[in-house]
């Protein structure tokens, strides 16, 4: 399967993808007529001291676009007197550079750690940097109503190759430490566009969450010579009692410690470092169940349901990559069907998470749902 790709320029200079079907024939890249607006600077990072993490700053945000009607949609296909961000009169898949990026459009590095900078030069600026960096926004499909569950097998598998290519080439460019796609979906989760979308942060460092797992990772594989994932995997299959589904290639289960009322782990049976390192038979696979996934997940309420879906992949300069292996988190704050949880004392202020509900209650939740069910509520 091949995923025909065609690059071209937005009318200030952004770049624009348009991943098409395999099955599609070519197609023609429009010009965008739009005047040409200035793009924003580099916004800044700030440096921690008590947390040894860097903080992105970028105030431009403040006037982005803000839950627009589906007939001002910026995502939407352009059409005669309306042009939007995506200068064409139909689409597959498209990615373009975030008009209102929280880092970038520049690249360069960044130090990982300023503090000794800091302590010998006691200046602010020994603790700031140029928010250098990429931001990418994934459109799934032209259409203005739906969601990622409801792509057919043939377009998730689109996503996936436009995935896997930005991993690829993003990973590739100056600086960038770390990857990472991702999709909000719901207004409650902060989405600002209902149009089916995801996307993509190339960052200059590498994320909190990430130096924390992949050092807890590294160290497993120190002391027992097996990836900490592949043993959680093994876990999980072998007890069941948290399983939801299986493939061929992936196993999508509740963890044992889960955080959130709805969260489910997608992983893949071989142990790969990011999208792009998934085959062509993983690729077809992950197309299927993915989705499959999310419609048990909106078929558990009468409402869609929002959520997070989060591809953790290894670090550009990881510790060590033989420890590291690819998955996708999906979590919802959605506890009932009129109730979310909210971040409190507790998990806000102490990072210490209190479960509402079991791991083994929501999973038998999701593999109880019927076929009918996978349809989705939507």
């Amino acid at each position: 399967m091949s995923t025909r790709i065609r690059r071209g320029e937005l009318a200030d200079g952004r770049e624009v993808l348009y991943f098409q079907d395999a099955d599609s024939p070519p197609a023609a890249i429009a010009e965008d007529h739009r005047p040409a607006q200035p793009r924003p600077t580099d916004g800044q990072l700030r440096f921690d001291l008590l947390t040894g993490q860097w903080v992105a700053i970028a105030t431009h945000r403040q006037s982005r676009t803000h839950l627009p009607v589906a007939a001002e949609c910026p995502l939407c296909p352009s059409t005669p007197g309306r042009p939007t961000e995506i200068p064409a009169d139909d689409y597959e898949v498209v990615v373009f550079e975030n008009r209102f990026p929280s880092l970038g459009p520049g690249l360069g590095t960044v130090a990982a750690d300023p503090r000794q900078a800091f302590v010998e030069a006691a200046s602010e600026s020994a603790l700031t940097a140029p928010a250098h960096g990429r931001c990418e926004v994934v459109v799934f499909s032209s259409e203005h109503d739906g969601s990622f569950a409801d792509l057919e097998p043939a377009r998730a598998r689109t996503v996936i190759d436009a995935w896997a290519n930005r991993t690829s080439e993003l990973a590739a460019r100056e600086g960038i430490e770390q990857v990472f796609v991702f999709e909000n979906r719901g207004e409650e989760i902060g989405v600002t566009m209902n149009h089916p979308h995801g996307q993509i942060y190339a960052y200059p460092y590498v994320t909190p969450h990430t130096a924390l797992t992949s050092s807890r990772a590294a160290r497993h594989r120190r002391e027992t010579g097996r990836p900490l994932m592949g043993d959680v995997l093994a876990f999980e299959r072998s007890s069941g009692e948290r399983m939801i589904l299986e493939s061929a290639h992936f196993s999508a289960f509740v963890p044992f410690a889960a955080r959130w009322p709805i969260e489910v782990h997608l992983v893949p049976h071989r142990q790969v470092l990011g999208i792009d390192e998934l085959d062509e038979a993983e690729r077809d696979d992950l197309a299927r169940i993915y989705p499959e996934v999310l419609r048990r997940i909106d078929g558990l309420y009468s409402s869609p349901t929002p959520y997070i879906a989060a591809w953790h992949q290894a670090p550009v300069s990881c510790e060590d990559r033989s420890a590291e292996w690819m998955h996708l988190e999906i979590t919802s704050p959605r506890r009932a069907e009129n109730k979310l949880k909210f971040l409190a004392g507790s998990e806000a202020a102490m990072g210490a998470f209190v479960g509402d509900v079991s791991a083994e209650e929501t999973a038998a939740r999701l593999r109880a749902l019927s076929p009918a069910h996978e349809d989705g509520r939507r």
